[in-house]
């Protein structure tokens, strides 16, 4: 019996997901490559491997005894190639980041060109994603290492099998037509009678900011719903609305908008996660010290 780590991989990542097409979502295949991909598995073993359930797959006593062998595999395939990036002199990595606008305008350029400088070997390729995505594709397997947000108003839970180490703390300012707020700062309270543009509730930005709003006494009348922060800026310029913008986010100000301080700090952590056995991985702690360089120039350190 000859064992594919590419089907593995996906009968992991089957039952992290329980249907085909989570799994072919997360391993960015369509649902029929993976459904042929299982079903060559099962050839492969000469047993059957899954019972569907309606829309849902359910493992069968031998899927999960191969399930719990499959995690043993994989995970010994990536701690040899750790142990093989820590034996070249120099380092020759590829490592593949879960970034989104603020953070890839923001930061990576300072330290990506420093970490070329001083370390030619590593190469860092960058995936952009929602924020709210990228743990969980540092935890599939699909990323290296992704930047993930936590908000003084809105904390998330952690998964147990990631590290993360803070690497910059931001504040929010509102960001207000030109003249339309004319003090040097505002409280949020100062804003609860003007349209607001915000991310849906269900990012953690647009959850954060109804959650702060709530706490300074107004639900925030939101008249468009987008989730960029430089489309939000965008229509501030033009007389759409308030929002609120993070100092990375202020990398894509446009012209037309007034940047205004808040009185009461609302603040977000900036970190990078990774999963817990690459914690001794050379090039990734080499790309997280770039990286807080980044922030440090700044004046975004922790």
């Amino acid at each position: 019996m000859e064992l594919s780590l590419h089907r593995l991989r996906m009968l992991r990542e089957l039952h992290r997901r329980g249907t085909v097409t989570a799994a072919a979502a997360a391993l960015h295949y369509t649902a029929s490559a993976v459904s042929q991909q299982l079903a060559q598995l099962e050839r492969d073993v000469g047993a059957k491997l899954f019972e569907r359930l309606g829309r849902r797959v359910q493992l069968t006593e031998l899927g999960r005894l191969l399930t719990e062998h499959a995690e043993e595999i994989l995970g010994s395939v990536e701690r040899a190639t750790h142990a093989l990036e820590e034996a070249q002199e120099p380092l020759t990595v590829k490592l593949t980041a879960g970034v989104w606008a603020s953070v890839a305008s923001g930061l990576l350029p300072s330290a990506l060109t420093t970490l070329a400088g001083e370390h030619p070997g590593i190469q860092v390729r960058t995936r952009e994603l929602a924020p709210e995505d990228t743990a969980d594709a540092v935890r599939d397997g699909t990323l290296d290492l992704s930047f993930v947000l936590d908000y003084s108003d809105a904390p998330t839970r952690w998964d147990p099998g990631l590290e993360r180490v803070m690497i910059a703390v931001e504040r929010l300012h509102a960001a207000v037509p030109i003249g339309s707020v004319p003090s040097g700062a505002a409280a949020l309270a100062d804003l609860a009678e003007h349209p607001w543009i915000l991310a849906s509730p269900k990012s953690h930005f647009g959850k954060a900011v109804r959650v702060a709003c709530a706490r300074h006494g107004f639900e925030p009348k939101i008249n468009h719903e987008v989730e960029e922060q430089f489309t939000a800026m965008a229509m501030v310029a033009s007389g759409l609305g308030v929002t609120l913008v993070s100092d990375l986010g202020l990398t894509l100000r446009p012209p037309g908008i007034d940047v205004v301080p808040l009185t009461t700090p609302l603040l977000r952590t900036v970190s990078i996660a990774y999963r817990t056995k690459a914690s001794r991985r050379p090039a990734l702690n080499l790309v997280i010290e770039a990286v807080r360089g980044a922030a440090a120039e700044l004046g975004l350190a922790v």
